[in-house]
């Protein structure tokens, strides 16, 4: 079984770059307080480290 993790948008992308904008759509957010749940890999984590202040893991599962 994989492990997963779900995430949660805590920050706005309003003025942000467009890179860290695309980030986020990556990981299928696009609205605050809105929450994934992904599949805990090495390239999310590193979307995830990319955008620290925007986004916050709320739990890990497996």
């Amino acid at each position: 079984m994989a492990k997963t993790l779900v995430i949660k948008q805590i920050g706005s992308a309003i003025r942000r770059p467009a890179k860290q904008r695309a980030t986020l759509i990556g990981l299928g957010l696009n609205k605050m307080h809105k929450t994934r749940e992904l599949e805990d890999t090495p390239s999310v984590r590193g979307m995830i480290n990319s955008i620290p202040h925007m986004v916050e893991i709320v739990e890990e599962k497996g």
